[in-house]
């Protein structure tokens, strides 16, 4: 008897779940997740890992990864005829935002906003694309290195100072330009008669690798220019001037200004021969065209950076951190002159 009940009992306490389970609504399903907004770089030759501007530009797709939960993906440009192609490979992958590193992409990023004017571009060291779609970020260096050339021209012994472009492009002469007038405002200042050795200005005429991978070409330049006299050099050509800094370590006697990145930070291992570094801040501005993407508040047109923004300026690691009082004054009361329109970078 006992057996019969405890069997009818658990039979019925079965169909009570089981018609309980019926009368429940089916769970809903999750939610399709949103895809990850993708951003793509496109490098200029050099590679991710130059220690210049393309390294800052990955730089800050790294950081939108970290920050904003983007994916971040990069093809490198060997040569000029990959820019296209690289562009392409993106443009079939999907990706939100196209980074095209460089003066160089200009034309491949133009042609292909025009065909493609859905996909968004932000152009690095560019301020003349007009598209709907692509945002242009120009960076006003000759501030900064008005103020490089102005230091060289205070601590030089030899009373003479070089610099060298890896191809004669704005992007590239701007540097040389900055640092040309500010060695020429020290000589106005201070009755000094300090020589720029590798570029003038008015006949835009000066030393160029034609390349932004070789450092034997770059140790080659800076052998060169030691020889003629001058002990700081700025060479304006990417990993190039990895090269012209091994001359300077190996030598003695002279220094070297880094370019876009600090240079005690991206090459240390020449960080004794820094003087300083004029600072291109491409990683912040590359950062902030990804977050608006994800925002969706790009906007198309020129975003500039200038010493008012802090979006150029000089490192203060390397041996400008043990320039005197005065200097640093000087240079503190330059820099205010250059924002507030009371001095000018270009000579005039």
């Amino acid at each position: 008897m006992q057996k019969k009940l405890y069997f009818v009992l658990s039979f019925l306490l079965v169909a009570a779940f089981v018609l309980s389970a019926c009368g429940q609504a089916p769970a809903e399903e999750a939610p399709a997740e949103e895809p990850m907004v993708k951003i793509c770089e496109v490098t200029d030759a050099g590679g991710v890992d130059d220690k210049s501007f393309n390294a800052s530009a990955w730089k800050g797709v790294e950081d939108a990864v970290a920050d904003l939960g983007v994916d971040g993906k990069v093809l490198e440009s060997q040569q000029q005829t990959d820019y296209e192609k690289n562009i392409n490979a993106f443009l079939e992958e999907g990706c939100d935002l196209i980074i095209p590193v460089g003066f160089l992409l200009a034309d491949a990023t133009t042609a292909a906003a025009a065909a493609n004017p859905d996909q968004l571009f932000a152009i690095v060291d560019v301020d003349w694309v007009v598209a709907d779609n692509v945002a242009n970020l120009a960076f006003q260096t000759d501030e900064a290195a008005f103020l490089a050339g102005y230091l060289a021209a205070a601590v030089t012994q030899t009373g003479k100072v070089g610099t060298f472009g890896g191809v004669q492009i704005p992007t590239v002469t701007i540097f040389m330009d900055g640092f040309y007038y500010g060695v020429q405002y020290y000589n106005e200042m201070k009755g000094a008669s300090v020589e720029v050795l590798g570029w003038d200005p008015a006949a835009e005429t000066g030393l160029f690798t034609n390349n932004f991978e070789s450092t034997d070409d770059g140790r080659n330049m800076g052998e060169s220019l030691m020889d003629e006299g001058a002990d700081i050099i700025m060479p304006v050509a990417g990993p190039v001037g990895l090269g012209t800094a091994a001359a300077i370590q190996e030598r003695g006697g002279a220094w070297i200004i880094g370019v876009d990145s600090d240079w005690t930070l991206t090459a240390p291992e020449y960080g004794d021969v820094v003087l300083t570094s004029v600072l291109k801040q491409i990683a912040p501005a590359v950062y902030d065209q990804a977050k608006k993407v994800v925002e969706g508040t790009f906007v198309s047109g020129v975003n500039l950076y200038t010493l008012a923004d802090g979006g150029v300026g000089l490192a203060e690691n390397g041996e400008i951190a043990n320039i005197t009082a005065d200097l640093a004054a000087e240079l503190d009361t330059i820099e205010a002159g250059i924002i507030d329109g009371s001095i000018s970078v270009s000579g005039e």
